[in-house]
């Protein structure tokens, strides 16, 4: 069961919920896109979001400016968060500009403010679970593109849910958050995602 559960925690790392998003938006818009932009996109978002963070983590653990991958120490979390900050706003504007694909445009703006206030509580010494900011959002993201796209998801908003409660329980069992840090975590991902449906739903 230990074995089970750490490996939750890297299985469903939060650096894949973005593409996982957007995976899921391409999969299920009913929009033709060309499949070369398809493509191009997922490539570069996946190369910006999940690879470029990988390696600039390795820096980091060179520079001695992390111990772990999952970012155990609210000391520890600060540079990352700012480069992921960065990161998703080059995202922003180069890869998915407003009006090209506006439901994953507002997708990554969520994201950005989610990290932001993530930003801000590891400044004010508060380490809310970055693992149920990334399931929370993209949670949010799929009942919003449900209803956008009138689709019956159910069962894989189901099997999203059961996720959710799988990786809190990883992450208590591991003992790397409180329940507190938990279900602030939750709400960080999930009310910018719940916001931004304001803008293009």
């Amino acid at each position: 069961m230990h074995h089970i559960l750490k490996s939750i925690s890297y299985i469903f790392h939060p650096l894949l919920m973005p593409i996982l998003g957007v995976i899921f938006y391409f999969s299920k818009s009913p929009r033709y896109i060309p499949l070369p932009i398809i493509k191009a996109k997922l490539i570069s978002i996946f190369i910006l979001t999940v690879v470029l963070p990988v390696l600039l983590y390795y820096l980091l653990k060179t520079l001695k400016k992390v111990d772990s991958f999952h970012l155990e120490t609210v000391k520890e979390r600060i540079i990352p968060l700012i480069l992921n900050v960065i990161i998703i706003i080059l995202v922003i504007q180069r890869i998915l500009p407003q009006n090209e694909i506006n439901e994953l445009y507002y997708f990554f703006l969520g994201i950005l403010l989610s990290t932001i206030a993530c930003l801000i509580l590891a400044i004010l010494k508060f380490k809310a679970s970055i693992h149920m900011i990334a399931v929370g959002g993209v949670f949010m993201f799929f009942i919003a593109l449900s209803i956008h796209f009138s689709i019956n998801i159910n069962g894989t908003l189901a099997l999203f849910f059961i996720l959710i409660g799988a990786i809190a329980t990883s992450r208590l069992y591991l003992k790397a958050h409180t329940n507190t840090e938990l279900a602030i975590g939750f709400f960080i991902g999930l009310v910018p995602q719940l916001t931004m449906l304001n803008y293009w739903l």
